[in-house]
């Protein structure tokens, strides 16, 4: 498919979003309640029924001419049943994806064994460390000769999906970036206001973070204007005082993502804001980075937050854990286990 007959395409999929009638959550809508469910997910059942061999499930796949999907959930996630609904409740999506995909399903809080591409065996959360599935849903995607072509971390609204399964699915990832590929139709249908929104928790420039990571850890929020996600996150979770209060010890700065900024990195290279977002492979807005005091990523989000997922997050970096922990989904599995006893 040729890139101008794409874009077309994915303009028209971006324009029309409908919402799912049997869901009663608006999928034009960010937000997302993100309280623990109160019943176990089921998930769908045409997913793939595997016995969890990575290299033959792609196998498999491939001689179908389909690619792979792992699908990283647990049983009371509320962004995976956002997932569910609004994404894989669509017939249309449910189509495409069989269409182009087998999807598989791994349990980030699991016990059972998995044998990864290379023949190393996990147990599925030891699985989902290694591959830093540190939000649910994450999803890894292999091509149809067995190439891993693209991770999403988190729930994306059903216009970023499908175009996440148009961008493997038909190797646009061969010539761009998912952020390029996104960056050209989203222009089509911004909306928002036409600054960044403030707020105190924010360091002013110049932005040299190579001295702000030495004094605490340090979170880079990549924004964009006109972004309705960004306006969410705004207005929501970082109003609300017991999460700017976490920032106490934590140094925040606020970058447009496309700007011409002039930046230093936590490892000391000069560069502009854009340039770094462009190294990171940044595709979505809101993106957080945490860097710890020696300059080293510890965590992303970049994808849709809400309160309680914002604060798990700031307690992990706040009480260090990352230091000791593996992973965050482990931290996490360890916190509730004490607080059930």
């Amino acid at each position: 498919m040729n890139k101008i007959l794409a874009t077309i395409i994915f303009i028209s999929i971006f324009s029309a979003c409908p919402s799912i009638q049997a869901n009663s959550q608006d999928t034009n809508n960010p937000a997302v309640d993100d309280q623990p469910l109160k019943e176990a997910l089921s998930l769908p059942d045409w997913f793939k029924l595997s016995f969890l061999d990575i290299k033959e499930d792609i196998n498999e796949a491939n001689r179908g001419r389909r690619g792979l999907i792992i699908y990283f959930g647990q049983s009371y996630c509320p962004y995976c049943k956002a997932h569910l609904n609004n994404n894989w409740g669509r017939k249309d999506i449910i189509a495409y994806t069989r269409a182009n995909f087998d999807v598989i399903a791994i349990n980030v809080r699991g016990t059972s064994t998995v044998i990864d591409i290379d023949g190393k065996e996990y147990s599925e959360k030891m699985f989902a460390a290694h591959y830093k599935a540190n939000f649910t849903p994450t999803l890894l995607f292999f091509d149809d000769t067995g190439k891993q072509a693209l991770k999403l971390s988190g729930y994306r609204e059903p216009y970023q999906f499908l175009a996440a399964l148009e961008y493997v699915a038909d190797k646009h990832y061969r010539n761009e970036s998912f952020r390029d590929y996104m960056a050209r139709a989203e222009q089509a249908e911004s909306y928002g206001q036409d600054t960044l929104n403030s707020n105190e928790i924010f360091k002013a420039p110049p932005y040299d973070l190579a001295r702000l990571v030495k004094q605490n850890p340090l979170a880079v929020f990549f924004e964009e204007r006109r972004c309705h996600s960004c306006d969410v996150l705004h207005a929501g979770p970082l109003i609300r005082t017991e999460i700017n209060s976490q920032f106490k010890n934590i140094n925040a700065i606020q970058l447009d993502m496309w700007s011409s900024t002039p930046v230093i990195t936590p490892q000391g290279k000069q560069t502009t804001a854009k340039r770094w977002a462009d190294e990171l492979a940044l595709d979505y807005a809101p993106t957080i980075i945490f860097y710890d005091e020696s300059g080293t990523e510890i965590i992303r989000v970049d994808s849709v937050v809400g309160f309680l997922r914002i604060k798990n997050v700031l307690k992990y970096i706040n009480s260090r854990a990352y230091r000791t922990q593996p992973g965050y989904q482990l931290w996490r599995s360890d916190e509730l286990k004490k607080k059930s006893k």
